[in-house]
């Protein structure tokens, strides 16, 4: 089973310097993290244009909650959990969940 964790990142002050630094720096650094079985992102667009949706969206794969919380306190999850602060000028919040299948 696919444990997912998916990071919102809100409007931030220069779109930009964010979309720069998110592929140039903070990505690799994420994609460092053990255990990380597959990093996708892209920026969101709401459906409900009276419901802002965030400006960046990013799905972080693992094997299970264990591998997702063993990665997250690495060093190097570590460090890319505290890179976030150098970018996200308009908020983030971080929710995880295990991945069901439809049939």
């Amino acid at each position: 089973m696919v444990h997912r964790l998916v990071v919102s990142y809100g409007q931030p002050t220069d779109p930009s310097a964010f979309d720069a630094y998110y592929r140039e720096t903070h990505t690799p650094l994420a994609l460092q993290q053990p255990g990380l079985v597959r990093l996708t992102f892209g920026h969101a667009q709401s459906l409900d244009p009276a419901q802002p949706g965030p400006y960046l969206v990013a799905e972080l794969d693992f094997d299970s909650e264990e591998a997702m919380g063993t990665s997250m306190a690495s060093p190097e999850g570590r460090a890319a959990g505290k890179d976030i602060r150098n970018f996200a000028t308009g908020g983030v919040t971080f929710v995880h969940f295990d991945v069901q299948q439809a049939s």
